[in-house]
């Protein structure tokens, strides 16, 4: 049996490397960007407070992932191994395409690609709670970077209340934008870990079935997955990192500083109160785009080539995670 459950344990490994190396760009792009710190300190970093948030704050995401929008008692092993495949293979193309996927998404279609082929799903759960915050959480975090911009840091810049110039060469401003980056990759940690360690939580719950030693299950599943977003993060970085951090907008200490502050609170919110797997990746982009619209204009931001390419790989990898998960359901339902 011990080598059996290997299988959708490599699944998960393979996953959490993938989402290591997208989610990287939303917790230290602020930061690199910036030019803050150096991009070989990053993996390290952003492994440790990934993991610390997923052992202090994931429970709730971890449930929702692994039953609250299809039943935990469909996640055998067979099943838990295609879906954690189906999002692994669709994040691992926006890898490779150098774009921060929303892994969340990804889960969630391949759940839904899941559920459609057994004909069990919590619609309810997608459509009232998850689906419609995909929507206003980006939005939100748009519109604080635009406001803080716009109809505060400009007004004080303007009439020179605060010398913005000699502030944010400030050491402590520097430190506090890298400890604004780790606290995203906490949040990262509440959110994102539950997209692997929430189908593995149902599985070994399922197989040991022993309802008194569900959090041990959880804390097992978590430090399993987590400590690889960090190896993904060394992997992808250097991809990822490039493209949120330096070809959207140029922004400096105080702009990443607003970035990482609006993303790791909306997540971290979504994840403690909701226990909605949120999209990470369109949480951070918004910011950044909130910050170019004030700084650039509208046209001049969403005009950009970068910001096209983004898009469509936001549409296109959680179909493929969708289309995935349900052709091999289809397969192993043949077998």
């Amino acid at each position: 049996m011990i080598h059996v459950i290997l299988i959708p344990l490599f699944a998960a490994v393979f996953l959490a490397i993938n989402m290591g190396g997208s989610c990287v760009a939303a917790a230290f792009s602020s930061s690199y960007g910036a030019n803050l710190i150096r991009k070989d300190l990053i993996p390290g970093l952003f492994g440790g407070f990934v993991l610390l948030g997923a052992l202090f704050s994931g429970g709730k995401v971890n449930r929702t992932i692994g039953g609250g929008i299809v039943a935990e008692a469909h996640f055998t092993i067979a099943i838990t191994t295609i879906m954690l495949l189906s999002i692994a293979l669709s994040i691992l193309l926006a890898n490779l395409l150098r774009v921060p996927q929303s892994t969340s998404q990804s889960t969630v279609f391949a759940l839904m690609g899941m559920g459609t082929y057994l004909a069990d799903i919590n619609t309810r759960k997608l459509i009232l709670e998850i689906v419609p915050a995909w929507f206003y959480l980006p939005v939100l975090s748009f519109l604080f970077t635009f406001i803080l911009g716009r109809f505060i840091y400009k007004p004080i810049s303007d009439k020179k209340i605060v010398n913005f110039a000699t502030i944010r060469k400030h050491p402590l401003i520097k430190y506090s934008v890298i400890l604004s980056s780790c606290y995203v990759a906490y949040a990262i940690g509440a959110n994102n870990v539950a997209n692997a360690s929430g189908p593995i939580f149902s599985l070994l719950n399922n197989i040991i079935d022993a309802a008194n030693m569900q959090i041990l299950i959880i804390i097992m599943a978590v430090l399993i997955i987590a400590s690889w977003f960090g190896i993904g993060a060394s992997i992808f970085s250097s991809r990822v990192l490039e493209t949120t951090g330096k070809k959207i907008i140029n922004f400096g200490p105080l702009g990443a500083l607003s970035i990482s502050v609006v993303t790791g609170s909306l997540l971290i919110f979504a994840s403690v109160y909701g226990g909605i797997p949120a999209a990470l990746a369109q949480l951070n982009v918004g910011a950044i785009l909130g910050l170019g619209v004030y700084k650039e204009g509208f046209r001049n931001t969403f005009n950009k080539k970068t910001v096209k390419k983004i898009f469509v790989v936001w549409v296109i990898a959680p179909v493929m995670a969708f289309i995935i998960a349900y052709l091999l359901m289809s397969i192993y339902g043949m077998m």
